[in-house]
């Protein structure tokens, strides 16, 4: 079953799907990055550290849950989180229940930058992507990226 999967090539239909769907994740992230780092000075990656943070509340987050919520791999977190903590925005403690656990909170600086940024992050997700749709399409989206979202979760 699997090599037969392989084998298959994709027609013209689904590259018709598949093409804008490879050049839109793959342009989107760069033109947030570049758009976050002109205006705030933050790339794309740790604006997401951020905002993840920041929707824990007050509360702290291991590493490996941030890892997974954040969509990075650990090492890639470890640099985005040494570089977030040499600006004060982001906080490292270990677990009190388990020292080897690690764990990251936003500081106040960090809600301060957050703030700073997200009126330019929210901007342009609105103009890229919310603003072209109408409501049905919006939903129509919503819908479809719930289907896909699972099965690419699952495959981390």
């Amino acid at each position: 079953m699997m090599a037969q999967r392989l084998d298959r090539r994709l027609d013209d239909a689904e590259m018709e799907t598949w093409l804008p769907v490879i050049r839109f994740v793959q342009l989107l992230p760069q033109v947030l990055d570049r758009t976050l780092k002109d205006e705030v000075g933050l790339n794309h990656a740790r604006y997401a550290i951020l905002v993840t943070l920041a929707g824990q509340g007050e509360g702290s987050v291991t590493m490996t849950e941030l890892a997974r919520i954040a969509g990075l791999s650990r090492s890639r977190l470890s640099h985005a989180l040494d570089s977030l903590e040499e600006r004060g925005w982001v906080e490292r403690t270990s677990c009190s229940t388990d020292k080897r656990t690690l764990s990251a909170a936003l500081t106040p600086a960090g809600r301060e930058m957050l703030r700073t940024a997200a009126p330019v992050h929210v901007q342009q997700v609105r103009e890229l992507v919310l603003d072209p749709l109408d409501d049905e399409e919006r939903a129509q989206l919503r819908t479809i990226l719930e289907k896909l979202l699972p099965r690419v979760t699952a495959a981390l």
